[in-house]
């Protein structure tokens, strides 16, 4: 069997309030395998927001252990986790998190820019993901001359452009309308058929149909990992609607 690319068990983690403790997580063992599409979902306070930070490194665990591709996370110091998080993990997020300034193309140049890669080679994978996301002809555009479906396809070319093994992605058509939330979510299943595993946050429910498994979360525990035997076909679902030009913003 395949290395799991997550493996967690039994995580724990409090956060100090003054004199109060919160239990945000208390034990949760999940495995996720490589090329998997996962949506985590639960109510405000559940535990699925601490369980993607740990997820991403951008937290570590009170007790428990966290795995990600075999390799022991929880002993890493904060150098060891901002390299990981840059070359094995992408981050796709509601708000977009695109710099104003700077051009689709200089977006998804930017983590290769931490990584110390030179400036041709960033140039040329940053064009080739902009092409993989459909957006090859926008890498001169700000954020601002895109629209909002177009700056989460910039996000998620920039989440893909260093070849993670993994792509998080909280609440990522959050602030999408329907038709642009299925181009999004057809996307993501087509980077998913080619073997990127997702695990993406939700509060919706008609968005975690697209994924192949649900994790609930309530009061700090996973209470039900479900598989879902056919998920929705977000590309199918696009064929079938009448043809309309993405606004753009002037």
């Amino acid at each position: 069997m395949a290395t799991p690319i997550i493996e967690t068990v039994d995580i724990v983690k409090d956060y100090r309030l003054g004199d109060q403790v919160v239990h945000a997580l208390r034990g949760v063992t999940v495995t996720i395998a490589p090329g998997d599409f996962v949506a985590v979902m639960g109510p405000s306070g559940s535990g699925k927001s601490t369980f993607m930070n740990l997820l991403g490194c951008l937290d570590t665990p009170t007790a428990g252990r966290y795995l990600l591709e075999g390799q022991e996370i929880s002993a890493l110091d904060a150098n060891q986790l901002a390299h990981l998080r840059n070359r094995r993990i992408g981050f796709v997020f509601q708000g977009f998190n695109l710099l104003a300034r700077a051009s689709a193309l200089e977006n998804v140049e930017l983590p290769l820019l931490y990584a110390g890669r030179p400036s041709a080679d960033r140039r040329t994978r940053a064009r080739a993901t902009l092409q993989t996301v459909g957006l090859g002809d926008r890498e001169r555009h700000h954020p601002s001359q895109l629209s909002g479906g177009q700056q989460q396809r910039v996000a998620i070319a920039r989440a893909l452009v260093n070849e993670p093994a993994l792509i998080l992605a909280d609440e990522p058509t959050g602030n999408l309308d329907s038709r642009t939330s299925l181009d999004i979510m057809a996307l993501l299943q087509r980077l998913n058929g080619a073997g990127i595993t997702i695990v993406l946050v939700t509060h919706e429910p008609d968005i975690a149909q697209y994924a192949r498994r649900i994790l609930r979360f309530r009061d700090g525990k996973l209470h039900q990992d479900e598989t879902i035997a056919t998920p929705a076909d977000a590309d199918a679902e696009l064929a079938a609607l009448p043809p309309v030009e993405e606004e753009v913003p002037a």
